[in-house]
């Protein structure tokens, strides 16, 4: 009877011991590591307030679901995703232990991974059986593996005041307005004098205001699909000319000596109205309703972003933010389990389109206009986002880490245009040359 009821005993503890082994099994794939050490994970970016409180919703709802992966959240220049850049550059290359962290644009992410500071994602995707393609809009990839996972999708539209389109008896444009007919309607948006005009629109100095064709409706913002310089396109010729017009003969456009010389922020420009028109992207749906930051009564109508001429394809770059893995984490499949979270997550911590091909953006973007409806022109909104005609490019084949370089090249180019009153040939001129010597030398 005693050796029976050993016999039991032994049995329930073995039974208890399996039990409680299955257990840490589940638990590690939770986010422990081979020790059954809790996780933490580093996870960098540039967001400001709002953002962050987006951030946060993300992270809770992530622990929720993985209790045993904690995320330490690090906005690093809060609001500036290129100073940010700059102190990231100074933690990867000092040996700091980077997990995730967010990228502008490819561009950034292909200078970081030809450093060998980024993990490629392939392994991950194979284990979770994860078709890249099928997954999201676009995926960043460098020497034939992926580098990046595309969090949210960033298309371009114009914003425009519809108030002052009603004043003006204009009607929202549609798909396939030209940018001579933006032209037009930036006389008649024009209005008043001295600090209390409202110009006809407002370009920033980011390279994408130098040449909307380039930057939204060629699959790369820099080279043909061949790899070579795009600078020697009519398109740099028409649209500097237009720049130009606007700025010195229409006065329609706020100087770009004062953009650049007062550090401008073109959000207030609009919403302040300053600027009747300004080209902008989907990242600006929740700020449309965001009256605290910037206090309007007017509604905004969207329209999509213009052509050189009637008939040319509408077809864009769609781009976005990119998180990636940094190749000195210790934690990369948590990592990844966290990049995949987010970027699949279309719930109220989603504050942006998701780069996410399965998911559908509709509820999200009535969510994002909220109890703000009186500020927004929802036909013309829902219609440059999901119109039938509104279609992204495929992805470049072209996968370059000297952007940057380029970059500059058409930003010193468009200065040197605009502000010194050079002739738009030699000015093309002088950024073929230069760029083609930045080919050249990353050729070898």
């Amino acid at each position: 009877m005693k050796k029976a009821t050993a016999w039991v005993l032994i049995c329930v503890m073995l039974a208890i011991t399996v039990l409680s082994g299955c257990g840490k099994s589940e638990e590690s794939s939770a986010g422990k590591d081979s020790s059954g050490k809790q996780v933490t994970i580093k996870y960098y970016n540039w967001d400001n307030e709002t953002q962050a409180q987006s951030t946060k919703k993300y992270i809770d709802q992530f622990q929720e679901k993985y209790p045993n992966i904690k995320v330490q959240h690090i906005s690093l220049v809060p609001g500036n995703s290129l100073e940010s850049l700059k102190k990231l550059d100074v933690l990867l290359t000092s040996g700091e232990k980077v997990d995730v962290v967010m990228f502008p644009s490819i561009s950034e992410l292909d200078t970081r991974v030809a450093n060998k500071v980024l993990a490629p994602l392939d392994e991950f995707y194979a284990k979770d059986n994860v078709k890249p393609e099928e997954e999201y809009f676009v995926n960043p990839k460098f020497e034939g593996k992926y580098y990046g996972i595309q969090n949210n999708i960033t298309t371009n539209f114009v914003l425009l005041n519809k108030d002052a389109l009603d004043e003006a008896g204009l009607p929202v444009p549609k798909l396939g307005w030209t940018w001579d007919e933006f032209r037009e309607y930036a006389k008649k948006l024009n209005k008043g004098e001295g600090t209390e005009k409202r110009y006809g629109a407002y370009f920033h100095n980011w390279p994408m205001y130098a040449n909307p064709d380039a930057q939204i409706y060629m699959q790369h913002p820099f080279l043909t699909e061949e790899g070579k310089t795009n600078f020697d396109s009519p398109t740099y010729t028409y649209f500097f000319n237009l720049r130009r017009a606007m700025e010195k003969e229409d006065k329609t456009a706020k100087p770009y000596a004062d953009v650049i010389g007062a550090k401008l922020n073109y959000r207030a420009e609009f919403f302040n109205q300053k600027a009747a028109m300004l080209l902008s992207g989907s990242w600006m749906i929740s700020e449309i309703g965001d009256t605290q930051k910037f206090p309007h009564t007017f509604k905004t109508a969207v329209a999509p972003v213009p052509v050189q001429k009637k008939g040319d394809s509408t077809d864009m770059f769609m781009g976005g933010n990119y998180m990636s893995v940094g190749a000195s984490s210790e934690h990369k499949q948590e990592a990844y389990q966290f990049m995949r979270f987010m970027s699949t997550n279309l719930t109220d911590a989603r504050a942006e389109l998701p780069g996410w091909k399965k998911g559908d953006a509709k509820p999200l973007a009535e969510r994002l206009i909220g109890q703000n409806k009186d500020l927004y022109d929802v036909d013309s909104l829902m219609y440059t986002l999901f119109g039938a005609g509104i279609k992204a490019l495929p992805p470049s084949k072209n996968s370059i880490s000297y952007a940057a370089a380029l970059d500059k090249i058409l930003t010193d180019g468009f200065s040197m245009f605009i502000l010194d009153n050079k002739k738009v040939e030699d000015v093309q001129k002088w950024m073929v040359d230069e760029a083609n010597k930045v080919i050249e030398k990353n050729k070898k």
